[in-house]
């Protein structure tokens, strides 16, 4: 009897253990970090695939909001050519290039996107192969033919980004501290600046002159450094010297000819127009007494300065008081011209009124004796 009692409660508490086992969730005895990487394997996927410098993607303007976007073909001949990327997706690695783009598109790491202009522009053979403004396509389905796609999440800055975020106040703060540098600091700054102002002005001005000569002669559109004044591009795109091919159409000669015409009116006008040696003096002069000043300006100069000029004006003022206090004291004191000629007068009529008292009073003397 207690035997098979307590084979009972064995064959019960087996029975039930496989139940639970049978009803536990498999996800719960892995660890929260394997959890979190099977669920967000895609999302890897997706930030390894965008950092990555092979797909070539480009920034366009998408409702308002700037996006890096890629091409679908670009996409395919990217895994195709880097298939260890995959091995990131761990159970689904062996899904097709298709059916992984797809993916993405459900889990909103990508949007479809299409372009807005959609008409050829004038003087060009085929439509922009990176259109800057993009619209949303309304069938999120993967395609390889002319569709374009935008990452929806937000990319994961490097550290040296982070810390240029942290340098350019620092720069800033520098630059309205260049007043107070050290001479020797002052002209190493101002030759730096003004050499590599110098540089890119002579570059742009080589570049458009190169254009100009080959636009004119051969009617070919040859940029050198074609992305110089690109708004969006990356450091190495941006100094890329071999110009992009033409896709315009071949320029009638009649417009080659009149931009020549004009080119050797301008050339001649700009000769004939031209400042004389003692124009270029006085300007010469004149900028560099502008650059001594910058140069030269110090808080102690200008503590000094402020000092004799507060001297000055105290100065000034005393003598000012002082002029003015004898000013009034010699308009007192002084008599003028026709005060002095009155008083002359005014002496004449008492002496000719004393006078004739005197000759009345002896005519009155003499007529008595008599």
């Amino acid at each position: 009897m207690t035997k098979s009692g307590a084979e009972k409660r064995r064959v019960r508490r087996s029975s039930g253990a496989t139940q639970n086992a049978a009803n536990r969730d498999p996800n719960r005895d892995t660890p929260p970090r394997k959890q979190a990487a099977n669920k967000d394997v895609f999302q890897l996927f997706a930030e390894k695939v965008r950092d990555h410098k092979d797909l070539k993607s480009r920034w366009a303007v998408l409702q308002e909001t700037r996006v890096e976007y890629f091409r679908g073909k670009d996409f395919v001949s990217f895994l195709k050519s880097h298939p260890e990327l995959k091995d990131m997706l761990e159970s689904e690695r062996n899904l097709e290039i298709t059916d992984i783009a797809n993916v993405l598109l459900r889990k909103n790491l990508l949007v479809r996107c299409d372009r807005v202009v959609k008409t050829i522009r004038p003087g060009r053979r085929k439509l922009s192969t990176w259109p800057a403004h993009l619209e949303i396509f309304p069938d999120q389905v993967f395609s390889e033919n002319d569709s374009f796609f935008a990452w929806t999440f937000v990319k994961q800055h490097p550290l040296w980004q982070t810390l240029l975020s942290f340098f350019w106040p620092v720069l800033t703060l520098a630059i309205c501290l260049f007043p107070v540098y050290p001479h020797q600091v002052k002209l190493l700054i101002l030759y730096s600046c003004a050499g590599i102002l110098l540089l890119i002005l002579s570059l742009l001005l080589l570049r458009a002159a190169i254009f100009g000569a080959i636009w004119i002669i051969l009617g070919k559109r040859v940029w050198f450094f074609p992305n110089i004044l690109a708004e969006e591009a990356t450091l190495s795109e941006l100094f890329r010297f071999w110009p992009n091919k033409d896709e315009g159409e071949r320029p009638k000669w009649t417009a080659r000819l009149f931009y020549a015409i004009v080119a050797v009116l301008v050339i001649l006008l700009l000769r004939h127009h031209a400042p004389d040696e003692a124009a270029r003096a006085r300007y010469q002069k004149r900028v560099s007494n502008i650059i001594d000043d910058v140069l030269e300006w110090s808080p102690r100069l200008a503590l000094s300065g402020m000092m004799d000029k507060q001297q000055n004006v105290s100065t000034t003022e005393l003598n000012t008081n002082s002029t003015d206090g004898s000013e009034s004291t010699s308009s007192e004191e002084m008599v003028t011209p026709d005060d002095v000629n009155a008083e002359i007068i005014s002496g004449q009529e008492v002496d000719e009124g004393g006078t004739n008292l005197n000759g009345n009073v002896e005519n009155d003397e003499s007529l008595s004796q008599q």
